[in-house]
């Protein structure tokens, strides 16, 4: 494709979308959390008809809940909270809820998602002040109704109900320093600890960590400017995750993980790759971006795409854009071969939704199987880190040099 043409495309694409895809920064608990009340327990009680779900807290706070269908959900929000749950609380659930999970959603804002068996109710929701020794209490109740009176509360509760991470205004890249920008996506987060390993190990920890030794790399050679959707234990949405990148005028995307699989599914080990494709290149890929694009339900957002726009010119700038992205993948490959163990397919594409912006090259790794023993000793490893970070920052590196004598020689 000419020149020309998928930079007039690029250029049009954005003056197209800039009002769709407001920008998402980046979001810190910063020291927020220091005083926050503290969750030390919960349970659930009842049946299939009424059941009723409490949290001690160590102070009262204020909550909101509302309900969200397919999958049927209840969101609790309410401020910041230290949870200090006992170990596996959540995974089981009693009567109405089949399960919970909870953490941090937003800079001074957590957020507790109850799976439920089917359409509900929210009966009451408050929280009682502690007495006669007893800890405040963050109560509901929730009581089985049809899908038609869900739908109908759900509607009203979503009108006003939170979307999740804060907005804040686009960044300008219009200044003196011309430095690629590279946006570093850490997978999961807060509330969606991603997979975890038999030993207990956090897919979003490990990838944090990782993220932040990358940048830091980055950022020492002084070539790039890095931008991270994340720098701590917080919950991003997928699609804010997107827009960080379009906001920025990212050069490069690259969203990081760890995999795993069920025992049932057998065994799997090494780093994988992926790019975007309508259509997945196998039945693993799909499977992982299926998984992956859940992200915003177990989160308790409201899955609602965003409107899309049908243009030529957007599909020029994806052709262009994903020509980019698998350029970028094949180099990584050939970087990380030579210090990290590699899948026996290590080149793969699916829909995953954090790759779809379509003017900023993006890719997917992960990291290796935390279901795998081998691989977790290497992702649990300083020195395999080290190694990891250091071939992925060489690939960054060539990807950029080949760009920039491209361009140089289309002049």
């Amino acid at each position: 494709m000419p020149k020309r043409a998928t930079s007039l495309a690029g250029a049009i694409l954005g003056l197209l979308l800039a009002g769709m895809l407001p920008a998402a920064g980046q979001v810190s608990a910063g020291a927020a959390g220091a005083n926050a009340p503290v969750a030390t327990d919960a349970r659930v009680g009842g049946d299939a008809k009424q059941t009723r779900f409490v949290v001690d807290l160590s102070r009262k706070v204020d909550i909101r809940a509302f309900t969200l269908a397919d999958p049927y959900r209840v969101v609790i929000d309410l401020p910041q909270v230290s949870f200090q749950l006992p170990p596996k609380a959540g995974e089981r659930g009693r009567g109405l809820v089949k399960a919970f999970r909870f953490g941090l959603v937003m800079p001074g804002g957590s957020r507790i998602v109850l799976d439920v068996t089917g359409p509900v109710r929210v009966e009451k929701a408050f929280v009682l002040d502690p007495s006669d020794g007893q800890p405040a209490r963050l109560v509901l109740d929730l009581v089985g109704v049809d899908r038609e009176a869900f739908l109908r509360a759900a509607a009203v509760d979503n009108r006003v109900a939170p979307e999740g991470a804060k907005k804040s205004e686009p960044q300008s890249n219009s200044g003196r320093d011309q430095r690629p920008i590279i946006v570093l996506d850490p997978g999961h987060g807060g509330i969606d600890t991603g997979t975890r390993a038999p030993s207990g190990e956090a897919e979003k920890e490990v990838v944090l960590d990782i993220a932040l030794m990358l940048r830091d790399k980055l950022e020492k050679s002084g070539k790039y400017r890095v931008v991270m959707t994340r720098t701590d234990d917080t919950f991003v949405p997928l699609d804010d995750r997107v827009r960080v990148a379009r906001s920025q005028s990212a050069a490069l995307f690259v969203s990081i993980h760890a995999d795993a699989l069920p025992r049932r599914e057998g065994d799997a080990q090494g780093a994988t790759i992926y790019t975007l494709s309508d259509k997945a290149s196998d039945a693993e890929a799909e499977r992982l971006a299926e998984a992956e694009n859940k992200a915003d339900a177990i989160g308790g957002v409201n899955l609602t795409e965003e409107p899309v726009v049908a243009d030529i010119l957007i599909d020029l700038a994806q052709r262009e854009t994903r020509t980019f992205s698998n350029r970028f993948a094949r180099m990584l490959m050939g970087e990380m071969k030579s210090t990290v163990r590699m899948h026996k397919h290590p080149l793969k594409s699916a829909g995953f939704r954090v790759l779809k912006a379509p003017d900023v090259p993006s890719v997917l790794v992960e990291l290796g199987y935390v279901s795998n023993k081998g691989d977790l000793e290497h992702l649990m490893s300083e020195n395999w880190r080290a190694k990891t970070v250091g071939s992925m920052a060489q690939a960054i590196d060539a990807f950029f040099a080949k760009r920039l004598a491209t361009a140089g020689a289309a002049k």
